[in-house]
């Protein structure tokens, strides 16, 4: 059985494996996280992406190094409105503590022992002067000194290094024109490298558990607007690891990444879950619309019979062949979530006449009872209004509360247009259910 699991597992995943080669990815990793117990995993995790041909480029933290670093040397740091002051005596300790950081990274990407996920990986990586950067300056009467801002990216530089199949990892350190090197905040390097290089997404682990409502209910997506009310109620309470993580991938998709997602660094394989399952493990911000209602296409069909044939089994729908849809796939319109149609509905409009039928509305069973039939009603409704139907009916022999409760009400088989009187099967007794729009 174990294995039985395995293989299907396998089998659902190819179409994201298929959906992510060759796409490009920015991973935020902070130093909190190097730090934790599944650090190991979570490089092999990475390390498994550019096995299937996804472009990597990972900016690393270290803040909690570089605290270590300081105290050891005595100094105390100093924060403005949560970014660090660096003065000129610190920086040797901040240099210290970030190239150990990126040392350990290489090294850990560079492992390949017998037995071990990594064998067999050979990864190339490549760092460099990727960031420009300037002073912050002075703000709030207080001088940042040697922490600075970002002021550009060479994104040809990191595409062309990405073209050769070598990962990218870039250490929170900026330079200026001057020759000066800056303490620089690495979400502000993720953000502005996902933005520079046309990303398709960022990635940001935390070490803080799933985000959720007040209720404990985890957030699996949430979409600009909603990411950004959660944060503004977020940030009266405390500002976790995981408040600025969302703020990472806010910040990311208000620049253009399509979708930005928060993993946690505490359970094992968040990151795989997240790319390789339908519903994933943590929480996605997204500015496109990450489940999408269309028209449906011939290369639908297949999707469309997997939704209805458990129905049709049930004696809830009508049994289509494969032939009558592709004739009928013009009337049909699908939601689809990651490339995969979980949901359909169909109008047919009834000649000479102001009828239209609502027929085949169909809903993954791991999407029912979460709204989606509603969503596919109203844009049925915004179909038939740019014609000339205006009332819709639908037979049913389950789902006649449904209807009503979303505005249909009972009538009989005598209201039905001739046409569909003479399809009519007594022996369903199909209840007729008819709304004005």
């Amino acid at each position: 059985m174990l294995s039985d699991h395995y293989v299907n597992w396998f089998r659902h995943t190819s179409p994201y494996i298929n959906a992510h080669r060759n796409k490009t990815f920015v991973v935020m990793l902070p130093g909190n996280c190097i730090e934790q117990p599944s650090f190991n995993n979570i490089v092999s995790d990475l390390s498994l992406l550019l096995s299937l041909g996804v472009r990597l480029v990972v900016v690393h933290g270290a803040r909690p190094q570089i605290d270590r670093a300081l105290q050891d040397s005595g100094h105390c740091s100093q924060f403005h409105d949560g970014v660090r002051i660096t003065p000129r005596e610190q920086l040797g300790d901040v240099l210290k503590a970030v190239g150990a950081m990126r040392f350990l990274l290489e090294a850990s990407f560079s492992s390949g022992l017998p037995d071990s996920p990594m064998h067999g990986a050979k990864i190339r990586i490549r760092s460099g002067n990727f960031v420009t950067a300037m002073p912050k300056g002075v703000i709030d009467g207080i001088d940042h000194q040697l922490t600075g801002s970002i002021r550009s990216v060479d994104a040809a530089a990191i595409q062309a290094i990405l073209n050769n199949n070598y990962m990218v990892l870039v250490s929170p350190i900026g330079y200026s024109f001057t020759g000066e090197a800056f303490n620089l905040c690495f979400s502000d390097i993720a953000i502005s490298i996902s933005s520079a290089i046309n990303a398709d997404k960022l990635i940001a682990y935390n070490d803080d558990g799933p985000i959720c409502d007040k209720q404990g209910r985890q957030y699996r997506e949430l979409t600009l607007l909603k990411c950004a009310k959660f944060l503004a109620e977020k940030q009266k309470h405390s500002l976790t690891n995981t408040y600025f993580a969302l703020r990472s991938c806010q910040r990311a998709c208000d620049a253009g990444v399509n979708r930005a997602h928060v993993v946690s660094a505490a359970e094992d394989g968040a990151l795989l879950k997240e790319l390789f399952t339908r519903d994933g493990s943590g929480t996605m911000v997204y500015r496109d619309s990450y489940e999408t209602i269309r028209r449906a296409r011939i290369e639908d069909v297949v999707g469309i019979l997997g939704l209805i044939e458990p129905l049709e089994q049930q004696g809830v729908l009508v049994k289509r062949s494969r032939e009558l849809l592709e004739t009928e796939i013009d009337y049909f319109i699908v939601m689809e979530k990651d490339n995969m149609i979980i949901a359909c509905a169909a109008l047919y409009p009834i000649q000479d006449s102001s009828l239209g039928e609502l027929a085949c509305v169909a809903v993954n069973a791991d999407y029912r009872n979460s709204g989606r039939a509603a969503k596919l009603l109203t844009h049925i409704e915004r179909q038939a209004s740019r014609t000339k139907v205006k009332t819709l009916f639908a037979l049913t022999t389950q789902t006649s509360h449904w209807f009503i409760e979303q505005g249909f009400h009972e009538s009989d088989a005598e209201f039905l247009p001739r046409s569909r009187q003479v399809l009519y099967n007594l022996q369903r007794k199909s209840k007729v259910l008819v709304k004005n729009l």
